[in-house]
């Protein structure tokens, strides 16, 4: 099992007891279908696409969510709650890894890898997938010397294709934890999901 997995289904046992095993089931039977789509993943030399596995079990969890009646609420309080577990530091090692990128972007070390990462993200792979554009210029980033515009969001093509677009931005919300763990505060004017042209990441250091 996918190590993610045992997050949704810790979350629904808590969450909904009754009906935890019907929906994990129900769950894992979509997300099978979902999985096909996501064929090109393995092979692309996006990394950015490999997003789209946990994406797409999120998506199939909101499927079942629902039809069987639940308010936007109620999916964006279980999806943002997994999230929020999933990438939590478990340990205070894994705490300062998550921290470190922000702490060493000015380094000379983390120019080559920026320009590495431009590199591959720039390239749509494939059609249903990412294409990134990684800044470095100060003004730019807010000061900052990093910064991500997604151009093409391989979420929102996914989850349009299955006629679930209304429910990608709760996706979005997650980058607002990741980055806070990272000792970043992040400031974003739009996302594609929301109806910008495009998904703008610039960050401030929060200390710490």
């Amino acid at each position: 099992m996918k190590a993610y997995k045992k997050y949704f289904d810790q979350a629904l046992r808590l969450n909904y007891p009754g009906q935890a095993v019907d929906y994990i089931r129900e769950t894992e039977f979509l997300y099978q279908g979902i999985r096909a789509d996501l064929g090109f993943v393995s092979s692309s030399g996006n990394p950015m696409d490999r997003r789209l596995y946990i994406s797409g079990y999120f998506l199939a969890l909101i499927q079942v969510l629902d039809r069987d009646g639940k308010s936007m609420e109620e999916i964006r309080s279980l999806v943002t709650g997994i999230a929020s577990e999933y990438v939590r530091p478990k340990n205070k090692w894994q705490a300062f890894l998550k921290r470190l990128p922000a702490r060493l972007i000015k380094s000379g070390l983390a120019s080559i890898l920026l320009k590495k990462m431009d590199r591959m993200v720039s390239r749509n792979a494939h059609p249903e997938g990412f294409r990134v554009r990684v800044l470095t210029g100060k003004e730019e980033t807010l000061g900052f010397g990093y910064g991500v515009d997604i151009l093409e969001c391989g979420i929102c093509k996914l989850f349009a294709r299955h006629g679930f677009s209304k429910y990608a931005a709760l996706l979005c919300e997650v980058d607002y934890i990741t980055s806070s763990l990272a000792g970043l505060q992040l400031v974003r004017t739009g996302t594609i999901a929301n109806g910008a042209e495009q998904c703008d990441f610039r960050f401030k250091r929060t200390g710490g």
